[in-house]
């Protein structure tokens, strides 16, 4: 009897504690309706529809022969690497190519500075994000000193003429700048520290520009005034609210590049061939553990 009573008891626990956490999720949606955050549903949904528009692009741009070059730039922890994964998540790696270039080596630092950056530029069907770009002079390099401050000066010079080539050249070019604030960025590469999955994601270099917000806004500045230019603009996306980011990124993205759909035959599944004579072989095939 006392064994029935402390079941009972310990299930009336469990439906107040399930009735609790339900409320509680409830007040969590409740209070992300209020904030205006998209729920995971919305989110999902309008992201479906853009990996259907960046499939079309695709196809146009292979179609077509274009040429198209998209530069992602902010400070660490704006949300740069997910959303080139939003894009690429759905489309083809050999027609969207991620160009995230390591620290040159020594034979790199004795070439011209745009150099190799240039040599992965896009051949015509094909997309290249830059996750950061030559626009390291004006940012990193400048202000952890990995270059003179007459070379950052003379890059913010020379980079609009370059870009003004590349652009008559016949390559689509497009600069987005994701600007993050103290406060989220704070969060997030305090988030990377405690989680074992992001926690490749924050370098000493990270937390050092961490220290310096204001030398990065400073450079961040000059570098828009010299190359925001009419034939490469720079955009800016804030980024606080990761998924709205992405979408409107996104969005933006398609409205810049003119692409049509291209026409395709209807899909129909052939027949499969028959079996014949064709047996299953006896071999004793090495089957990899199911842990899940």
């Amino acid at each position: 009897m006392a064994k029935a009573k402390g079941d009972k008891a310990g299930a009336k626990a469990k439906k107040s504690k399930k009735a609790s956490s339900s409320g509680s999720a409830k007040a969590d949606r409740k209070d992300k309706a209020d904030s205006g955050e998209l729920s995971n549903k919305e989110y999902a949904k309008a992201m479906k529809a853009l990996h259907i528009d960046l499939v079309n692009l695709q196809q146009w741009v292979q179609h077509a022969g274009l040429k198209v070059c998209i530069v992602f730039e902010g400070r660490d922890g704006a949300g740069k690497g997910g959303t080139i994964k939003a894009i690429t998540e759905r489309v083809s790696p050999r027609v969207f190519r991620v160009v995230a270039l390591p620290a040159p080596t020594e034979r790199e630092k004795s070439q011209v500075y745009m150099q190799r950056y240039i040599r992965h530029m896009p051949a015509a069907g094909e997309i290249v994000i830059f996750d950061r770009s030559w626009y390291n002079r004006a940012g990193v390099e400048r202000v952890l000193g990995f270059c003179s401050e007459d070379q950052a000066k003379r890059f913010l010079e020379v980079a609009p003429p370059v870009e003004k080539a590349l652009v008559e050249s016949g390559i689509i070019l497009l600069k987005y700048w994701l600007e993050v604030s103290q406060e989220e960025q704070t969060r997030r590469l305090k988030d990377r520290i405690d989680d074992g999955r992001k926690i490749w994601k924050l370098s000493p270099m990270d937390l050092e520009s961490y220290s310096r917000w204001y030398d990065y806004s400073r450079a961040r500045d000059d570098m828009f005034q010299a190359t925001d230019t009419p034939w490469a603009p720079w955009f800016v996306v804030h980024s606080d609210d990761k998924r709205r980011a992405r979408l409107n990124l996104i969005s933006h993205l398609l409205d810049r590049i003119p692409y049509k759909s291209v026409p395709r035959d209807k899909v129909k599944l052939p027949d499969r061939q028959k079996r014949g004579n064709y047996k299953e072989p006896n071999y004793p095939v090495k089957l990899i553990p199911e842990a899940f």
